[in-house]
């Protein structure tokens, strides 16, 4: 059965009941959308494990497994069954797993005019930490249709609980492709913010409560970030708030691959990307900052860079097979409340967890709600709802 989710208020430091700014937009009073006042409300990164019988298990890129004549179905079920995995752990928000995508840049990209599908080159991203077949930018880019429009909707109708929808940020898309028509990285980053901007407005009148845009590069071009990288990021998310969406970007230090581990254990003892990009952050339009906590070297004293930001908290470590203890992810979150207070803290994972298998990723789910649940109990009683 399903866990419903936890409505609970937080005392102020005067001791008073005080409310704080929603996790979601005005979109989850509509529909019979459950969430309103969730204290330390869970979420997810984003990607869940497909099933095997659609994509090939445990990688990234990993190709269908199902014909063309029944691609569309599988994708659909499987966005059914990352929904109840989410829902039977006890999330909050929840997310469709990015079923439908065989990766979070290019699953987005494929319905895009001005790229070309036939001319894939390899190239070095996230300064050529790890190589990657990707396609061609020959052109102005076009969005002629709606990307994800069909899956937000499917999502909307089969979950009450309040959905997250995920975008691959300008920055992130730029360093995911090959360049022969702009050459100017910024330019092209700007193009696609305006593409972006339009494909989120669509995804918000489907039902999405949160658009979250993915920028895992921000913690690798630090002088990017500062000179174009936050004000694509805020063109991409111009206007959500008025429509009734929160807004989110994710910045991690990447799946758990070996690339990327290999990456970290050349860091040095803190790793303080963060320290130049939250700044910059905390001065932008973005509502929530997604970032990664357990098992990294991140200082939690830079959580205070963040001004009044809401923080997704990665409680959940995936570039382990090791499924956390609900007491691990209630450390995690304890260790937060020094530096945010709880109506500000969202707990989360650290990144996506398609490389994971399935039961591992359902048991750090199942920990993520259950550890987050021994720190609601300790700080407020719950009340009704209003």
């Amino acid at each position: 059965m399903a866990r419903p989710p936890t409505e609970r208020t937080t005392a102020s430091p005067e001791g008073s009941a005080s409310l704080a700014k929603p996790w979601v937009g005005a979109q989850s009073t509509r529909g019979g959308v459950i969430l309103s006042m969730t204290i330390l409300p869970t979420t997810i990164t984003g990607s869940l494990p497909k099933p095997r019988w659609l994509a090939d298990p445990e990688v990234l890129w990993a190709p269908w497994r199902l014909s063309a004549e029944l691609l569309d179905e599988g994708q659909q079920d499987a966005v059914l069954l990352a929904l109840k995995i989410q829902e039977d752990a006890g999330i909050d928000i929840v997310t469709d797993g990015e079923q439908t995508r065989r990766h979070f840049v290019h699953g987005f990209l494929e319905r895009m005019g001005g790229i070309d599908w036939s001319r894939r080159v390899t190239i070095g991203i996230r300064n050529n930490r790890y190589q990657a077949d990707v396609p061609v930018v020959i052109g102005p880019i076009l969005r002629r249709q709606p990307v994800h429009g069909r899956e937000v909707r499917w999502a909307r109708a089969h979950t009450r609980r309040a959905l997250k929808f995920t975008l691959p940020g300008p920055m992130t898309i730029v360093d995911t492709l090959a360049d022969e028509y702009y050459g100017d990285r910024r330019a092209l980053a700007m193009d696609f913010s305006r593409v972006l901007n339009e494909e989120a407005r669509d995804l918000v009148a489907g039902g999405a409560n949160v658009i979250q845009f993915d920028e895992p590069a921000f913690n690798v071009y630090l002088e990017d970030v500062a000179t174009w990288g936050v004000a694509a990021l805020d063109s991409a998310a111009a206007g959500l708030g008025t429509l009734g969406c929160s807004t989110a970007v994710h910045i991690c230090y990447g799946y758990g691959i070996k690339a990327n581990s290999d990456w970290k254990a050349t860091l040095g003892d803190e790793w303080l990307q963060y320290e130049a990009t939250f700044p910059i952050l905390a001065a932008s339009t973005i509502d929530q900052i997604s970032m990664e906590m357990a098992g990294s070297r991140v200082p939690l004293t830079l959580l205070r860079l963040l001004g009044d930001k809401q923080v997704q908290l990665g409680c959940i470590d995936v570039a382990t097979r090791e499924v956390e203890t609900p007491q691990q992810v209630a450390a995690c979150i304890r260790a937060a409340l020094e530096h945010v207070p709880a109506e500000r803290l969202s707990p989360s994972t650290n990144c996506g967890m398609v490389p994971l298998p399935v039961d591992v990723a359902r048991g750090k789910l199942r920990a993520l709600a259950d550890g987050t649940e021994l720190v609601r109990g300790g700080l407020a009683a719950p009340i009704g709802r209003p």
